[in-house]
């Protein structure tokens, strides 16, 4: 009796033990689940924005270097200028990203604040065997006839012609180009139509452009690169940062001071000095200017964002995070090859970005 007694005893607890183990696991689930919508609650303040690919190096750096400053997740896709500018209309994303700068008519009408965030410029890139950063010269008219596909062969005499003492191969040129819709486009093809009224008629000005039949297309800055890296003979444009990470071969273009400047930081830098960025959009003609040092396709990037935003803490996010950047990521950004604003174009971002709501 004594034994069963004791068995029975034992059942009674191990049932009360199932019992609490059952309900300390279902508590712990409790907890875990809200955890998880704590943790998900966090996830929803962050902010995404999508768009131009040229920024997309530094904005992401400038993401990494935030998250781990403040705890605040910042994500952006590198879908080109003209996705970034239709997502954004869309209401989409928190905000867009877009080189090819949006008219103020256009902002007027989409409710949207714009505002630059880093300078660049767009490089004529080169792969022909031998040639060195400089050592081919181009000016604004003949680039946009290669360009245009009215110049065919390196030797053609109108190169000749640039490039005095200098043997150049009879190798057919080929055309690389952003297959995509892109501000790197845009301000390419905006410069190539102010030197030749014949590009313009043929190419057009645009994120977009009608190419040479034999011409080849990339997707984003990198497709244009790893193509002109790869076909010999090949001619493209990439922004500087992406060209000077893929150390690729520049050409020296003839400035309207009539110099041959090879693209670098300090001659995207002079080519902006005096701009007025006061404009409504911040966004003035950085090509061709007159300094004397100045690099001929000197652009900025923009940010975009929502005027007046329906979700309150999320456009507070978009000011914090570039306001945070501007102000701590510009050593970053120039050590990525871009340029970043000037100090007093800084302070009217900042004043600028006050009209976010």
């Amino acid at each position: 009796m004594v034994t069963r007694r004791n068995c029975d005893i034992s059942r009674f607890q191990r049932e009360d033990f199932n019992m609490f183990a059952t309900k300390r696991v279902l508590f712990k689930l409790a907890g875990v689940a809200a955890a998880m919508a704590v943790s998900a609650a966090a996830c929803a303040t962050g902010i995404t924005g999508a768009g131009a690919t040229f920024p997309a190096a530094v904005y992401s750096k400038w993401a990494e270097a935030y998250k781990g400053a403040t705890g605040n997740q910042v994500n952006y896709q590198a879908i080109g200028s003209s996705g970034g500018v239709k997502q954004i209309k869309a209401k989409t994303t928190d905000f867009g990203g877009t080189d090819a700068p949006v008219k103020e008519a256009d902002l007027d009408a989409a409710g949207l604040i714009q505002v630059p965030t880093v300078m660049g410029g767009v490089t004529i890139t080169i792969n022909l065997p031998g040639a060195k950063s400089g050592q081919i010269k181009l000016d604004g008219a003949t680039a946009a006839e290669i360009f245009r596909g009215a110049i065919t062969k390196w030797n053609d005499p109108a190169i000749a012609r640039l490039n005095p003492g200098i043997r150049l191969p009879v190798t057919s040129i080929t055309v690389v180009h952003r297959s995509d819709g892109s501000g790197t486009t845009y301000v390419f093809t905006n410069y190539l139509a102010k030197q030749s009224t014949a590009f313009m008629r043929e190419v057009g000005a645009g994120n977009v452009g009608n190419w040479p039949a034999n011409a080849v297309g990339g997707k984003g800055n990198a497709g244009v690169a790893a193509n002109v890296l790869k076909i010999a003979g090949a001619i493209g444009y990439v922004d500087i940062a992406d060209a000077m990470k893929n150390k690729m071969t520049f050409v020296a273009l003839k400035n309207k001071a009539g110099h041959y400047i090879v693209p670098n930081q300090n001659a995207i830098a002079d080519a902006a000095a005096g701009a007025n960025f006061k404009v409504r959009g911040m966004a003035p003609d950085l090509l061709d200017q007159t300094h004397k040092n100045a690099w001929p396709i000197t652009s900025a990037t923009y940010m975009l964002a929502y005027e007046k935003g329906s979700d309150s803490a999320k456009q507070k996010a978009v000011v914090d995070f570039f306001k945070w950047s501007l102000n701590n990521g510009q050593k970053m950004a120039k050590d990525m090859g871009f340029v970043p604003l000037p100090a007093n174009v800084v302070k009217m971002v900042e004043a600028e970005m006050k009209n976010i709501k």
